[in-house]
């Protein structure tokens, strides 16, 4: 086998990890948003915003500071957990605001 052949086949094997990490990733999404379905529903009955600054703030220092207890960069949690929840807050504003349509 050739130097080119093995890193092909050890980049491919790579490659294959990443996208089982990437599957267990997208099933952990999909519990996240289910349980944003049901905040949704406090947020609907209570009337609170999509965007609560405070929790934010918690959720991004907490990634920050699992991340780093993991030896994973924190800056890149914080910008994958601002992201996310950037379209969390975006997610659940159209819903609000839909829910809110339909009272009218």
């Amino acid at each position: 086998m050739t130097e080119a052949e093995r890193t092909k086949e050890q980049l491919s094997d790579l490659r294959k990890e990443i996208d089982a990490i990437d599957e267990k990733l997208v099933h952990l999404l999909a519990s996240r948003l289910e349980v944003v379905q049901r905040v949704l529903k406090v947020k609907t009955r209570d009337g609170l915003p999509a965007n609560i600054p405070e929790r934010v703030e918690e959720v991004v220092t907490s990634a920050r500071r699992m991340a780093e207890a993991q030896g994973v960069p924190p800056e890149l949690a914080e910008v994958i957990w601002r992201n996310m929840v950037s379209w969390t807050i975006d997610y659940e504003d159209r819903h609000l605001a839909a829910t809110r349509a339909k009272r009218v």
